[in-house]
């Protein structure tokens, strides 16, 4: 399962890169929404994914999961949406100011397409 997971970040490290490296702005917001998405499944897949009791200390409980992946993934998470919210905010008043989301004609310069 470990091996699945490492193919899916891969793919979603790969895909972010493409649209990162876009001219568009809202590819841009994408691909940075694709990269943490990315992340989040490689520190849970690097956790170990394992099945187990809760961390409750009780008699016979002889294997259990480790929290601290799982909450710190959801902290990411949330962090990353309140980003791309901000992102997504910002894109679209530059658009209302610039009437483009190209970041060759934000910067200045004439595009070629």
């Amino acid at each position: 399962m470990e091996i699945l997971m490492s193919i899916v970040v891969g793919i979603l490290f790969m895909s972010a890169v493409y649209l990162i490296l876009s001219k568009s702005l809202l590819r841009v917001i994408i691909g940075t929404a694709l990269l943490s998405h990315g992340a989040h499944l490689l520190l849970l897949t690097m956790s170990g994914l394992k099945t187990g009791a809760a961390p409750v200390l009780t008699d016979g409980v002889e294997s259990y999961t480790d929290p601290l992946p799982q909450a710190l993934v959801l902290t990411a998470i949330v962090i990353s949406f309140g980003v791309t919210a901000f992102f997504l905010v910002l894109a679209y008043r530059a658009y209302q100011e610039l009437g483009t989301d190209n970041m060759e004609e934000m910067k200045g310069n004439e595009s070629n397409d």
